[in-house]
């Protein structure tokens, strides 16, 4: 098979890599044509690098193109995948440290809350250029396929803004489903679930090994796991007060809803230090920063990290792309999750939101299955986060920054923390420092500025978040011996 897959923003280091490894794994990819783009030549060069290396070190020739003119990579792209961060780490020390003072207190910051609707703003202005030129230039029926946070507003945008198809793909499903199997103390293969809801707010309605339902038992099941009753506490409340296990990790999960993040001096109660994913300050910006240091720092320096992977079978990942690529030109069957607009797979859902569902592909293409209704107290918990989403994706769409306020009033953290003119003025603070990445908001950002200077200004808070972690030097992460995870 010889067909063009085309990667926006494959400088990133988490994804790409990755990716282009799972797709080569496929026998019958060996031929596919990969091409690359970023905004950043000096990442792309060295992702592009690292590939070719590791492309060269299984006996495969399979050719890589890298260029930062994005046209030039999406012509005549079968595939697309979206794997960007507009802004990169700059604008996402903004999406954390402005609310912050404030009083919003975040752990990731890329899917709701505060930061997640500004990232929505920055990604949607970006992703809307991209499916223009998706349109024009790439083949015709060209897919997207969206990794990029806040994945909703993003996949939502991509499709009823940029007349592009597009599914949302996250491993959010399948980490739950080893969390739930290591609950139970079962291996991960024999437990079949049901899961849906929307990204990142997905619900295990179903979860069955054998004959057993594990759902009754759930609760029980995380509350004496020696590890998990202390890194999930959060996830395990909602357990307690909705009867289904969701999805996301514990640190993202807290920021989602208004109950855990909204007192500084109970917020440790609620999470762990022992991994930035269980609510640490900040974490993700922090894991961040550090990966970002390590890579730039120990890049070329050959034993550290960047041995050639080895393209087999038992390497692959469970990220859902490269199955789908090869369902749909393969005609094998894959089942997984995916992000698409909900026209009644969700009943008591609305039909335009983005909901994460069972699917499954194959030659004929990407087909849902009916769900039903989700149980009401899940319904409304993702309603309350479709209704942010919404209003964020129009905001970002049409530049309307009175409904991006009416997004940030509407969110469960922000709303559970701050008041009216309080929401109004971090408004104004994100938008000005945010204003390189947000074209759309050029008078607003105008007016912002005016607003500020008149003052008065209300009063903020200097904080560095109720659990921060410092962010470790170049020198120090070289010391971990190439991972920049580990520890700390």
């Amino acid at each position: 098979m010889s067909f063009r897959i085309a990667f926006i923003g494959a400088g990133s280091i988490g994804f790409t890599r990755k990716l282009v490894s799972d797709l080569l794994i496929v026998p019958e990819f060996a031929d596919i044509e990969l091409s690359f783009t970023d905004i950043n030549r000096r990442n792309l060069d060295m992702v592009t690098e690292l590939c070719r290396g590791d492309i060269a070190h299984n006996g495969l020739q399979t050719k890589i193109s890298a260029t930062t003119n994005r046209r030039q990579a999406l012509a005549g792209a079968r595939y697309v995948f979206c794997v960007v961060r507009i802004g990169g780490i700059e604008a996402f020390q903004h999406d954390v440290d402005i609310p912050l003072r404030y009083g919003v207190d975040q752990c990731v910051g890329d899917t709701l809350c505060a930061g997640g609707i500004m990232y929505g703003q920055r990604g949607i202005a970006a992703l809307l250029d991209f499916c223009r030129d998706i349109r024009e230039v790439a083949a015709p029926g060209c897919i997207l396929f969206n990794y990029a946070n806040p994945m909703a507003m993003m996949t939502w945008a991509a499709n009823s803004h940029g007349a592009v198809r597009t599914i949302g793909l996250c491993h959010g499903v399948q980490n739950g489903h080893r969390d739930i199997a290591t609950a139970f103390g079962l291996p991960q293969g024999e437990i079949d679930i049901v899961c849906a809801g929307i990204n990142h707010q997905t619900w295990y309605l179903a979860a069955r090994h054998r004959e057993r339902d594990l759902i009754p038992e759930m609760l029980a099941a995380f509350e004496r796991h020696p590890v998990l009753r202390r890194t999930e506490k959060v996830r395990i409340d909602m357990i307690r007060r909705f009867g289904y296990f969701s999805t996301e990790s514990n640190g993202h999960l807290s920021e989602y809803v208004p109950w855990y993040r909204k007192r500084p001096g109970e917020i440790n109660r609620w999470i762990s230090l022992d991994h930035w994913i269980h609510g640490e300050t900040a974490g993700y910006l922090r894991v961040c920063t550090e990966g970002r240091h390590w890579f730039q720092s120990e890049f070329g320096k050959g034993a550290k990290g960047h041995q050639p992977l080895e393209y087999a079978p038992a390497k692959r990942t469970p990220e859902h792309g490269s199955y789908i690529v090869e369902g749909l030109e393969t005609g094998r069957i894959y089942r997984g999750h995916f992000n698409v607009p909900n026209q009644g797979t969700i009943t008591n859902l609305p039909a335009d939101a983005i909901i994460e569902a069972p699917g499954y592909v194959d030659r004929t293409g990407i087909n849902m299955t009916q769900v039903g209704a989700l149980p009401p107290g899940c319904a409304a918990v993702c309603s309350a986060s479709i209704n942010v989403q919404r209003l964020a994706v129009e905001a970002a769409v049409h530049g309307d920054d009175t409904l991006l306020r009416q997004a940030f009033l509407m969110d469960p953290l922000v709303g559970a923390v701050c008041n009216p003119p309080e929401v109004w003025q971090m408004v104004d603070d994100m938008l000005i420092a945010g204003a390189p990445w947000l074209p759309q908001y050029r008078r607003a950002i105008a007016a912002a500025k005016k607003r500020l200077a008149r003052g008065p200004r209300l009063q903020t808070r200097a904080t560095t978040g109720a659990a921060r972690k410092r962010i470790r030097s170049a020198s120090e992460l070289a010391a971990l011996k190439g991972n920049p995870r580990q520890g700390h």
